[in-house]
């Protein structure tokens, strides 16, 4: 354990020295944010600790900005907006090296007879995580988040209505080592920030947006990941606030480049063996065996049966649970031929034009699903491919063979075009309520809803400046 994961005697020590006087009592929201209270740290170890802390409900029936929705089963003004308990994780104890003498920890929500509350995003996935434990696998998870980094302030962009910022590069970045250098000062914070906080930093790179940039993170359990992602998320955007400037996560900022978040996924199994490679491979053998299936022949190393299946299960879901995968009515501008974000649901080896792309071999073979961007709520997300995955080795799903070449100009199934197509594919998806049941189905089909009602409530600049003066 490193200084930064904390256990409850160390924080008692850090605590009593005067090192840690806050701690941060977190939960993510639908919408992938960290929601919840800086506590004295006394305070939290006196009284929090052992019982856990209450907070509103609608932590989990709001809108991106915070308004109350009605519509929502878990809280309602028809319920009271009641509160949920908010359950420490102490395995997610950590310090917060951006805020001085700031501890962290996240939680899970309960009812207040103490059942869990089944459309809380951290919950979502840990459904998926025990259903996998039947089959005695182990899901680990990378996230690869971009973002674009802005010389304005948050208060001043927001003053200029989010037109007309001054992007910190002018140029496309992409693997630029002179790029990154100008705003190494930035990112050079991000990563030690993240590190203090318990992230295995990997690297950093330009992309090709401009002032667009990536952090990459060492892969882990699919729940740590998807806590880290949430500090990350939170904490680059801290980070920057402190520094004057601002960045931005949305997936389609402009007409260029849109911010993704693709997702790397493996298993193992109780031996902590990779589960995707062939049994063959996995023992440093050549030659076919049985678990070796029809699709396993290549370049990056033979599939055993199970990642046909649960790759077999991606394609055949990825249109169904695409609402899990971009939430917002901005996640499907990134879609959008030959921009490196996909449009056609297939899978390929380290082939960037599908939606699924295979990578790595022996121990490290795994896939990348490249359909979510940087608005992407990771639990909903992880616990989609999971689901999926599962569909396919439940329902013993055949794997296609892979596309080769130019996948966005391919006659392949598409993504869903629109967040309408999305919630109404999610709705009516027998898949999806044999995973997730009909309470999660339902919770998050009317969080689409209100999304795109909002959106179709909004006159945007681009009407004004069509039809202002010439219509």
């Amino acid at each position: 354990m490193t200084d930064a994961r904390l256990t409850v005697e160390r924080l008692r020590s850090l605590v009593a020295e005067g090192a840690v006087e806050t701690v941060v009592l977190a939960v993510t929201d639908m919408q992938g944010r960290l929601q919840g209270k800086r506590l004295a740290a006394e305070y939290f170890l006196n009284e929090v600790l052992a019982g856990g802390a209450e907070g509103c409900g609608y932590l989990l029936a709001v809108d991106v900005e915070m308004n109350t929705v009605d519509g929502y089963a878990v809280s309602s003004w028809e319920t009271g907006y009641g509160d949920l308990v908010f359950r420490p994780d102490l395995a997610t104890l950590r310090m917060v090296p951006w805020h001085p003498a700031t501890a962290m920890v996240q939680c899970d929500l309960a009812h207040q007879d103490g059942s869990p509350v089944v459309v809380s995003p951290r919950q979502v996935l840990r459904r998926q995580l025990d259903r996998l434990a039947g089959y005695g696998w182990r899901a680990y998870v990378g996230t690869e988040l971009e973002f674009m980094v802005f010389r304005d302030s948050y208060e001043r962009a927001w003053e200029k209505h989010y037109q007309d910022l001054t992007p910190v590069n002018q140029y496309n970045v992409d693997y630029s080592i002179l790029g990154t250098g100008r705003i190494e000062p930035l990112l050079r914070r991000l990563r030690t920030g993240m590190a203090g906080a318990g992230l295995v930093v990997e690297s950093a790179k330009g992309e090709c947006n401009l002032g667009q940039h990536e952090i990459a993170f060492r892969y882990t359990d699919a729940l740590t990941c998807c806590d880290d992602h949430a500090v990350y998320k939170t904490g680059a955007k801290e980070i920057a606030a402190q520094e004057g400037v601002s960045l931005t996560f949305m997936a389609k900022y402009d007409q260029r480049e849109g911010n993704s978040c693709h997702i790397h996924l493996s298993l193992r199994d109780q031996q902590d063996r990779p589960v995707f490679p062939a049994a063959a491979e996995q023992q440093g053998e050549g030659g076919q065996n049985d678990a070796e299936g029809p699709n396993g022949h290549g370049q990056q190393g033979r599939f055993s049966r199970t990642m046909e299946h649960f790759l077999a299960g991606q394609l055949a879901c990825l249109g169904e649970f695409a609402l899990l995968l971009a939430p917002t009515v901005n996640s499907y501008k990134r879609f959008v031929a030959g921009s490196f974000a996909p449009t056609a649901i297939a899978w390929g080896r380290d082939n960037r034009t599908c939606a699924l792309r295979v990578v790595g071999h022996g121990g490290s073979l795994r896939f990348e699903n490249r359909v979510p961007g940087g608005d992407v709520n990771p639990y909903l997300a992880v616990a989609a491919l999971i689901a999926a995955g599962l569909y396919g080795v439940e329902h013993q799903l055949p794997l296609e063979p892979e596309f080769t070449g130019n996948a966005y100009a391919s006659d392949a199934p598409r993504v869903p075009a629109t967040l309408r197509e999305a919630i109404e594919l999610f709705d009516r998806s027998e898949a999806a309520t044999e995973a997730f049941g009909k309470d999660v189905v339902r919770h998050y089909a009317h969080a689409g809803r209100v999304e795109l009602a909002a959106y179709a409530a909004a006159v945007t600049d681009w009407e004004r400046r069509r039809g202002f003066e010439r219509l």
